[in-house]
């Protein structure tokens, strides 16, 4: 046997010392915010409201960067309708690059408020090409709402702080969330509960498949809570389209959480929340709009009162990718999506949906991958979805782990519009018609890609 010489000792133990550091080293978490509220006159919902005429709520961009051993993790939550195709990209690789990481990294979501702007910096240029430029959103706000909040994660990191314990806990919501598809009995959706039903008949039907919980996920410094990001699967509106821009009740509860825990700071997700809304108790009246958001606040203080700390270290954080590629609907033509964009005679509202469909159809054929990515946080799981997803991928993601504490935020790249069970195309309904992009073989891709992740 060959004696090792003292050199190659000291560098053995130099290595051992460096792998025991780093095992034993402290997670920290840097904590950013900035306003991203858009300019009177900025189109919203992709233009499918009145613009911004005023502004009833600011809108924030919230978001946290862990360090750990490995390269930096942002998390962050947007105020928007939606982020889509380039759009998507471009976000995260901003982000990436102001923490100092890569964007396969970066989990980009928005609450998917309606009163609110949106990016796809893809269709617009197909737009532009036409004479229609900024009429999807505003492309120079989109940008400087970018640099904000690239500028707010950079200077973030100057405050970064040690977390010693990661806690989870869920509360039930009272009265918000119903499945918007109401079954008949021969298997077809016979009714859509909006966002705002008046049909007191419609109203009247059971919840259906939702998930009743608001999940919490927390960083904490020994007794100090630092952080709280908080899930919940609904759409986040309850009356919307007449040109004020808001946070709508899902950032009004935030802002109530903010008032009762001020030296926390609050961040919330949309969950898996596309067939999902406050309809069954929510007519459209404008003041239902601070009971629903009171009653998601009891919610989220509900699982901040039922959660439970762990101790954590930088080395129990993974952080794991799975490209999926996702099957565009077969009922997408890209002649006549051209057709549709280049005809200066037909609806403008056609033309900017045929815009928004031809982006995404065009990364397909192009082999463009959508990342699904998992935070896990010991026992934790957070999930990182696409699209306006099914509740039940939020359901069986749970399933998956036994009851383990797994978490899902969707609104990711909404390029794909909805994304139903393969069932579900079969059924009928809004939301696996026109406005999904994606065919029924998605179910198996992601519901794959989800395995994988959690196992």
């Amino acid at each position: 046997m060959r004696k090792l010489s003292i050199g190659c000792l000291a560098a053995l133990a130099i290595a051992l010392c460096t792998a025991v550091n780093a095992a034993d080293a402290p997670l920290r978490v840097a904590v950013f915010e900035t306003d991203i509220t858009p300019p009177i006159g900025t189109p919203l919902c992709d233009g499918f409201v009145p613009p911004a005429k005023e502004i009833v709520d600011k809108l924030s961009a919230r978001g946290i960067v862990l360090l750990t051993n490995d390269k930096p993790i942002v998390l962050c939550a947007l105020d928007w309708v939606g982020l889509a195709n380039r759009g998507f990209d471009v976000f995260r690789e901003e982000l990436a690059a102001a923490a100092g990481t890569t964007p396969e990294r970066v989990a980009v979501h928005c609450l998917h408020q309606h009163d609110a702007p949106g990016s796809d910096f893809l269709a617009d240029e197909l737009l532009a090409a036409h004479g229609l430029g900024d009429k999807l959103f505003d492309v120079a706000f989109a940008r400087t709402a970018l640099k904000r909040v690239s500028a707010a994660l950079t200077e973030s990191l100057k405050h970064s702080r040690d977390v010693t314990h990661v806690g989870y806990g869920k509360g039930k919501v009272e009265q918000v969330a119903s499945n918007r598809r109401v079954m008949g009995l021969d298997g077809k959706v016979k009714a859509i509960r909006w966002t705002a039903t008046t049909d007191a008949a419609v109203r009247a039907e059971p919840e259906g498949i939702i998930d009743p919980f608001v999940h919490l996920v927390s960083f904490w410094n020994g007794e100090m809570p630092i952080v709280t990001l908080s899930y919940y699967a609904t759409h986040p509106q309850s009356h919307y389209g007449k040109g004020g821009v808001s946070c709508d009740f899902p950032g009004l509860a935030r802002g109530i959480r903010d008032r009762d825990e001020p030296n926390v700071a609050h961040i919330h997700f949309n969950g898996a929340g596309g067939n999902v809304t406050a309809g069954k108790y929510n007519d459209g009246a404008p003041e239902n709009r601070p009971v629903l958001a009171g009653r998601l606040a009891a919610g989220m203080k509900a699982a901040r009162e039922a959660t439970r700390k762990l101790p954590i270290r930088a080395a129990e954080v993974g952080w794991s990718v799975r490209p999926v590629a996702l099957p565009p609907s077969r009922a997408l033509d890209r002649d006549k999506l051209r057709a549709t964009i280049a005809d200066a005679n037909g609806n403008l509202l056609t033309r900017l949906r045929a815009a928004h469909d031809l982006a995404f159809l065009e990364r397909c054929l192009a082999g463009h991958k959508i990342d699904i990515t998992c935070l896990k946080l010991g026992s934790i799981a957070i999930l990182h979805m696409p699209g306006e997803l099914f509740v039940e991928y939020q359901l069986a993601a749970e399933q998956m782990r036994g009851g383990a504490p797994t978490v899902m935020a969707a609104y990711g790249d909404y390029g794909c519009g909805y994304i139903g069970l393969e069932k579900s195309y079969a059924e009928g309904g809004y939301e696996t018609g026109y406005a999904s992009l994606v065919a029924p073989e998605v179910e198996a891709v992601l519901m794959q890609a989800m395995r994988e992740l959690l196992k």
